[in-house]
């Protein structure tokens, strides 16, 4: 009897080696693997079905997005996927389909009432092509590599760069402008559009003072793509709080001043590497952002990009935004 026992749970041990080599052999491998910078196309008309806005961009241009895929255990491919809005959003596993080499993962909304988005596409050339259904309206996409940012040589930097000016002359105005100049002071006394620097930054330090009222919401994104936060947070540090960027890295600590109080943000960006002091405390320090936040302006990572500020949320006030650009 001890010996067909010690068969039996040899037997189950080859068996269950057998089987895990072969998951591993078939997805841990899988060049799916890795971040990847999407590309959505919209008509005009799914545009104004699905109510999205554009930062005064094109349709032609595309709504960015991003997708990481991941292995989780031997065999199973998760990941996380940003959209146009939101944070980034689990997905439970990427189904590869061997039959029609296609993949596919369906998630559920997150602030849009709307059914559950199915994602289906194929790699090839390294390279992403595929569609999402969106309430019934079909949107292609394609994706390409993230690129890794990483710098070979540390900044050299530049001379210091006041975005606030009298005559706001430094951004680009949208049409449902509510930013305006008071006595000295960058005001968005509400809801409206968003304001877009005219000059665009690969690596840079950024020195701002705001403030906001209780309850507001707003945001800077660097280089037009990843959200730091600007919320009045109530003492939470999560993802979406101040102080973080925006569903990808947590602050540290909870620095904010009280709502209706001048506040300090020194940033500091070099490749995707973020250092934020919020108040004279450092909440980042020195992290690889993973990818774009939703409502970037679009997703060309490798490429400089512009200072975005959120108008389209809450009032917020800044009384100084200095940048200064790396010259290499």
């Amino acid at each position: 009897m001890n010996k067909l026992k010690a068969f039996i749970l040899l037997f189950v041990f080859i068996l269950v080696g057998f089987i895990s080599a072969q998951a591993q052999r078939v997805e841990s491998d899988s060049p799916l693997i890795g971040k990847w910078d999407l590309t959505i196309n919209m008509t005009e008309d799914q545009i104004e079905n699905l109510g999205l806005f554009r930062h005064g961009l094109m349709a032609s241009d595309g709504f960015p997005g991003w997708l990481r895929v991941k292995l989780s255990g031997f065999s199973t491919l998760t990941g996380y996927y940003v959209g146009y809005e939101g944070s980034a959003r689990p997905i439970a596993e990427v189904v590869y389909d061997e039959s029609e080499d296609k993949y596919h993962f369906t998630i559920p909304p997150q602030w849009m009432d709307i059914d559950d988005l199915y994602f289906e596409f194929t790699l090839k050339d390294d390279k992403l092509s595929g569609y999402q259904m969106l309430n019934g309206n079909k949107l292609e996409w394609t994706g390409v590599r993230a690129p890794s940012l990483e710098r070979e040589e540390p900044p050299i930097w530049g001379n210091p760069i006041n975005l606030i000016t009298e005559n706001m002359d430094r951004w680009i105005i949208p049409a449902n402008n509510k930013f305006q100049m008071i006595d000295g002071v960058m005001v968005n006394t509400e809801s409206g559009g968003n304001l877009i620097s005219n000059q665009k930054f690969n690596d840079f330090k950024l020195s701002v003072e705001f403030r906001y009222p209780a309850g507001s919401n707003s945001g800077i994104y660097l280089r037009g793509r990843h959200e730091l936060q600007i919320e009045d947070s109530k003492g939470r540090t999560d993802e979406v709080s101040i102080g973080g960027i925006y569903g990808f890295i947590a602050p540290s600590v909870y620095a904010a001043n009280k709502p209706g109080e001048w506040q300090t943000y020194e940033v500091t960006l070099v490749g995707r590497h973020v250092t934020v002091v919020l108040n004279g405390k450092e909440v980042i320090s020195n992290r690889p952002i993973p990818g774009i936040t939703g409502g970037s302006l679009d997703s060309k990572e490798g490429e400089p990009g512009p200072i975005m500020i959120q108008g389209d949320h809450g009032p917020v006030e800044f009384r100084k935004f200095v940048i200064t650009p790396s010259v290499n």
